[in-house]
């Protein structure tokens, strides 16, 4: 009976040990990069032995497709079980999701992108289907928009693209307490958005107005 009852205490506290590995490899990974990091420093930050890493994460190469991965799990959970009860346009839904949820998650956000030339290719592909995943939600988005008149796009996957990089750029500049909030930011890149999506007769009144 004893060796039952440590069992699920000897996986909570795997999870855990794993919990942590994560959450020091983030911050190794965005603060110094991917190539400077050793399975020695993140063990240390952790407390534990670089051996016992090994039960957790063979290799450093999965802790960077783990956190990859999770990340865009996450993304596109949160996504799902938004909530848009002040917004009824499907862009301004997308736009402004998408600058709160990264502006929370800055280190995430640059491993994400800054690492992915890191990853091996078979672990590449995995994490660049669950992006293009996400990307297919704003594409949809322009595509519909387009169809019925609101949107003038030459192509809805390059306009995904650059208008997701755009909004995930955020980050890199932005901090709390500067001249602008986080609301005049997202309200500024929605005004951008719309601008690079709109016909052209929609902009020349903009100009003109």
């Amino acid at each position: 009976m004893a060796d039952v009852a440590t069992k699920p205490q000897t996986r909570a506290k795997g999870q855990e040990t794993a919990r942590r590995v994560r959450k020091a490899a983030l911050r190794r990974f965005a603060a110094t990069g991917y190539a400077a990091v050793s399975m020695r420093e993140i063990a240390s930050d952790v407390g534990v032995r670089p051996g016992a890493l090994y039960n957790h994460f063979p290799t450093k190469q999965d802790i960077l497709k783990d956190l990859l991965l999770s990340h865009m799990t996450d993304l596109l959970e949160a996504w799902e079980t938004a909530v848009f009860s002040d917004y009824t346009d499907p862009l301004e839904q997308f736009v402004r999701f998408h600058i709160r949820y990264h502006l929370e998650r800055a280190d995430e956000v640059f491993i994400s992108y800054m690492e992915l030339r890191n990853l091996e290719p078979q672990n590449f592909s995995l994490v660049e289907a669950e992006r293009r995943r996400y990307e297919a939600i704003l594409t949809g988005i322009l595509q519909k928009g387009a169809s019925e008149g609101r949107y003038d796009i030459d192509d809805a996957k390059v306009t995904t693209r650059a208008i997701i990089a755009m909004l995930t750029g955020i980050p890199t500049w932005y901090r709390e307490g500067g001249h602008l909030s986080e609301q005049e930011i997202e309200d500024l890149y929605l005004t951008m958005v719309r601008k690079t999506v709109a016909p052209v007769s929609v902009q020349s009144q903009t100009e003109t107005g």
